[in-house]
């Protein structure tokens, strides 16, 4: 039998969304002094600014980009892009997971494009991108939060490509580079990589993208969420803090605090090297452990963020489809009850797995402390 391991992990957030706030946040930290006032005040709109331009500044974003603030977390950015530019021109919409299926099932039932190609691939792979034509807009996902599986690169988009570009970022940004000249929208959300509040979503839109908004009109109704125009120009002021709707200046303040950590740490590039190397400590386990196995083959695909991992052996496989699907779900709970680790079952709709929150705001001694619990949770469930 397995010895119960010494040391629980002193943060036991391991969450891919909301993920992890950052070593040392606290409610008593936030600023405070825009809570309580309009969005539309001069401290609001201050306050709201501020959090585009950080972002813009962290991400390396172009200067003729607009970056904006939208309703609805990433799931309301992403289909605000679709939703305002598909139509005009031949689509593809490329899926290898959760997400990216939604994305496809928008396309096909809810906008019902009629000229549109559908590349799908199970967990764990990723479809013949080289195969999307480059006069056709493309939606995908640039890393799959639900399997684990991002894109090698961006060789398989060229620059100066006609069809516009619409990449779900959401669980990438941060943890890896953008390739913005190949980009025309790009959207996340704050309850990501840096671990701030839910419901909000970022909207980056190029030059190209400004221009389908402005000279095309999509022969569907468009909720108010979804208006990006005032009269026939892009309303430039949704991008300088004035959002569409009313945010949460609590989640907010909590975003810039999360902005200003990663600042402090050397930005983007120490966002990147701290999400690496949380998730080879996490990746190499899973290769020197014979009874797991990673959910990606491909090395090179793999991401550096919710690394996803399945079993394998000869117990695993002794078992019914019933049993094995209740494996990691018995490991999760098992964890989460001796406050070890929290909320990293894999997803309701991935192959049974587990799924470990390796972004920049989780520590690399938590998932050092985290992964002997995995082991001894696994012994326990054969001895019973």
């Amino acid at each position: 039998m397995t010895d119960v391991p010494a040391l629980k992990p002193e943060r036991p957030f391991f969450s891919s969304g909301p993920t992890a706030k950052f070593k040392g946040w606290s409610a008593n930290i936030l600023e405070t002094k825009a809570l309580g006032r309009s969005h539309r005040s001069a401290v609001g709109k201050a306050r709201l600014k501020y959090a585009i331009d950080l972002t813009r500044e962290l991400l390396g974003v172009p200067d003729d980009y607009l970056v904006g603030i939208m309703p609805g977390s990433d799931t309301g950015a992403l289909e605000c892009a679709m939703w305002t530019m598909l139509g005009a021109a031949p689509a593809t919409v490329a899926a290898w997971e959760s997400f990216g299926n939604v994305w496809i099932q928008d396309a096909v039932n809810q906008l019902k494009l009629k000229d549109l190609t559908v590349l799908d691939a199970d967990y764990g792979e990723i479809p013949d991108l080289a195969s999307i034509p480059q006069d056709n807009d493309v939606v995908f996902t640039w890393n799959g939060t639900t399997s684990g599986a991002k894109i090698k690169n961006t060789d398989w988009l060229e620059e100066g490509r006609s069809g516009i570009t619409i990449n779900d970022a959401t669980s990438a940004i941060f943890a890896q580079e953008m390739d913005w000249a190949k980009l025309d929208a790009t959207t996340f959300s704050w309850q990501k990589v840096m671990g701030s509040e839910a419901q909000h979503g970022m909207l980056i839109l190029s030059p190209k993208a400004v221009a389908r908004i402005e000279s095309y009109d999509p022969e569907w109704p468009l909720p108010k969420l979804f208006r990006l125009k005032k009269g026939d120009k892009i309303n430039r002021s949704i991008f300088e803090g004035a959002t569409i709707n009313t945010p949460s200046l609590l989640a907010t303040e909590d975003y810039i605090m999360a902005l200003e950590w990663a600042k402090s740490l050397g930005g983007r590039q120490a966002m990147f090297d701290r999400a690496d190397g949380n998730a080879k400590i996490v990746t190499d386990w899973v290769e020197a452990t014979p009874w797991l196995r990673n959910m990606v083959s491909d090395p090179e695909q793999r991401t550096n963020t919710g690394v996803c991992f399945v079993f394998q052996g000869e117990y695993y496989d002794s078992l019914s489809p019933e049993d094995q699907a209740s494996v990691p779900k018995k490991i999760a709970a098992k964890l989460d009850e001796l406050d070890v680790g929290y909320d990293f079952n894999g997803y309701r709709d991935a192959p049974p797995s587990l799924r470990i929150w390796c972004g920049g705001t989780v520590e690399q001694e938590d998932l050092r402390r985290l992964l002997p619990w995995i082991e001894w949770a696994y012994a326990e469930l054969q001895s019973a």
